[in-house]
């Protein structure tokens, strides 16, 4: 009984952490560390994040349901997306090769990434509404996004060996598009160009 009320208890307050907007705030020390806060919209502080655990915020400013924040010892995946409560929702897609670019929402989807390099959606509750299952996808753009299989890096010259520094173009095999479901709407032997000009995707201009 008590192990049931415990879960019952757990599962409320993941549920609550899950509602609440929450924004960080930034304050700064003496040394070079800032301290960060997650505050709702009543200016109450919910969370003070230990310093020595988080090292760059890169969303959440404003009020939402999460936010992005590079965390040491996280999984080299994707960046952490923290609710309300400092627990980890999701890792979020990170667009840039080589330099911080995480994800961010475009008709209200935002790519999210897991353990085994697969790419899905989130939405802005902080909501996995598409699993992460594409090897490879884009944003979406009237309701499709391009998904590709088969994909393999490209170094450009030796670029790869230098410093760690890596930079590479990924060719893929197969292209096709999902709709806002996820669902497989096209998948074959046909170029990104095809697939693009097809269902008119364009990149976001943000």
């Amino acid at each position: 009984m008590k192990n049931h009320l415990f879960l019952f208890f757990l599962i409320v307050n993941l549920s609550l952490a899950a509602q609440t907007k929450f924004k960080l705030v930034e304050k700064e020390t003496d040394t070079w560390r800032s301290i960060y806060s997650l505050v709702d919209e009543n200016n109450k502080t919910l969370r003070v994040l230990e310093s020595t655990k988080y090292y760059m915020p890169l969303s959440g400013f404003e009020f939402g349901y999460f936010a992005v924040i590079a965390k040491m010892g996280s999984k080299n995946h994707g960046w952490p997306a923290v609710d309300a409560n400092e627990n980890i929702i999701f890792y979020v897609y990170n667009t840039s090769i080589g330099e911080p670019g995480p994800d961010y929402l475009i008709e209200n989807k935002m790519r999210i990434i897991d353990e085994n390099k697969k790419i899905g959606f989130a939405n802005e509750k902080g909501e996995i509404i598409i699993k992460p299952q594409f090897e490879i996808v884009t944003s979406f753009h009237n309701g499709y996004a391009i998904i590709a299989e088969k994909c393999k890096k490209i170094p450009w010259g030796n670029h790869e060996h230098n410093d760690g520094c890596n930079h590479y173009s990924i060719k893929c095999e197969r292209h096709g598009y999902i709709n806002v479901k996820g669902e497989i709407i096209k998948l074959g032997d046909f170029t990104f160009e095809q697939i693009m000009e097809e269902i008119k995707w364009k990149p976001d201009e943000q």
